[in-house]
C-alpha cells in the first residue's frame, strides 16, 4: 500500500519534531509547515533545515494566510498538528481552527490528528480552574472538526516520560531529587508514562490504520503504568539511594495554588486530577477508543527504568 504524504504543522516543538522523524523512518513523504512568523528563530530555521536534509520537504504558508494554507494542505493526504498546548511556553491550540477551516475547503485531507496528546479532553468535562481551558479548547477544536466532517484520529499519550519521569513528577524541575521527593497523597494511584519518541512512533502507525479512524487511540504501556512509589522505587534501585518521601495531603496541595502564577496553577490542577483523581486509568476504553500496544504489537515500546538511566 502506498505511504500516505504527511504534512506536519508545528514540527520544530517537543511533540513535532519527534513526529517528523517518526514519519520520515517509516517512510512517508513528508511535509513541514515553514510559517513566515519564524523571524529570527534561527534554531527553528536550522531544525527546519535539518529535516530538509533527511528528505522532507518544507512548505512556507502562514496560519494567518488562508488560501496559502489551503494550497499546502491540498499537497497531502494527512495532517498532524503538534501546535503548543501548555501554559508554561506557548499556548496556541485556538489556531488550529484556522488549519480545521483550510482542510474543510481542500476536501482531500484523508485523516486530520489535531495537537492532544495528554489527556483525554472528553472525560474532563469536571476539570479544576483555571487549567480546564486546556480540554476545553481541545474539545471546542474536537467539535468544529466533526461538524465538518473531517476523517480524524485523537491521541491520548498521557504524561510525557521527559516532564514526569526523571524528576519523579515533582514539579518546577526536569531533574531527579537528590535526597527529598514529595509524595501525592499515599502515592499509590495508577499512572500512564510514555516515551515522547514512542508517542510519535504510534501516531504515525494510526494515520494510515482504518481501526483508528473517528476514533481515540490511548496509550497505554502495560509496564509503564505505574504508582508514584512505583516511579520512585525504580529509580531508587538504579541510583542506590534512599530518597525522603514527604507525603502531601489532597488539601494542602490544592491550597498551594492560591498564591501561584496562573501556569502553575494549571499545572497544579492536572497534577492533581492525574495524582490524586487518576484520570488516566480509572476508566476503561469503549467503542470509540482502540489502545495503541493492541494495535501494534511490534512497536518495542521503552520501559520506565531504561528511560531513567540516561539520567544518572
Amino acid at each position: 500500500m502506498e505511504k500516505s504524504r504527511v504534512l506536519i504543522v508545528g514540527g520544530t516543538g517537543f511533540v513535532g519534531r519527534r513526529l517528523v522523524r517518526a514519519s520520515l523512518g517509516q517512510g512517508h513523504p513528508t511535509f513541514v509547515l515553514m510559517r513566515p512568523e519564524i523571524g529570527l528563530d534561527v534554531d527553528k530555521l536550522q531544525m527546519l533545515l535539518s529535516f530538509k536534509a533527511q528528505g522532507a520537504r518544507l512548505l512556507e504558508a502562514s496560519l494567518d494566510d488562508h488560501a496559502g494554507l489551503v494550497a499546502a494542505v491540498a499537497q497531502v493526504d494527512v495532517v498532524i498538528s503538534a501546535m503548543s498546548g501548555v501554559h508554561f511556553r506557548s499556548h496556541n491550540l485556538t489556531l488550529q481552527h484556522k488549519l480545521v477551516d483550510a482542510i474543510e475547503e481542500a476536501g482531500n485531507v484523508k485523516r486530520f490528528i489535531p495537537s492532544e496528546f495528554g489527556m483525554d479532553p472528553s472525560r474532563m468535562g469536571n476539570a479544576l480552574e483555571p487549567g480546564r481551558v486546556t480540554f476545553d479548547e481541545k474539545m471546542e477544536l474536537r467539535r468544529a472538526i466533526e461538524q465538518a466532517n473531517i476523517p480524524h484520529t485523537y491521541i491520548s499519550a498521557n504524561c510525557f516520560a521527559a516532564y514526569f519521569v526523571p524528576n519523579l513528577a515533582q514539579m518546577r524541575t526536569l531533574l531527579p531529587p537528590k535526597e527529598k521527593v514529595h509524595v501525592y497523597g499515599d502515592g499509590n494511584v495508577k499512572v500512564i508514562f510514555v516515551d515522547e519518541d514512542d508517542v510519535a512512533t504510534y501516531t504515525i502507525k494510526s494515520i494510515d490504520d482504518p481501526r483508528a479512524m473517528n476514533k481515540t487511540v490511548y496509550l497505554r504501556p502495560q509496564e509503564n503504568i505505574l504508582t508514584q512509589n512505583e516511579l520512585i522505587a525504580k529509580w531508587e534501585k538504579l541510583s542506590g539511594k534512599v530518597l525522603e518521601k514527604i507525603h502531601i495531603p489532597v488539601e494542602e496541595f490544592l491550597a498551594s495554588m492560591k498564591d501561584m502564577d496562573i501556569a502553575h496553577q494549571v499545572g497544579v490542577g492536572h497534577f492533581y486530577h492525574i495524582f490524586y483523581e487518576g484520570c488516566l486509568t480509572n476508566f476503561d476504553i469503549g467503542e470509540d477508543g482502540a489502545e495503541a500496544t493492541l494495535l501494534y504489537p511490534d512497536v518495542e515500546y521503552t520501559r520506565m527504568d531504561g528511560y531513567m538511566k540516561r539520567y544518572l
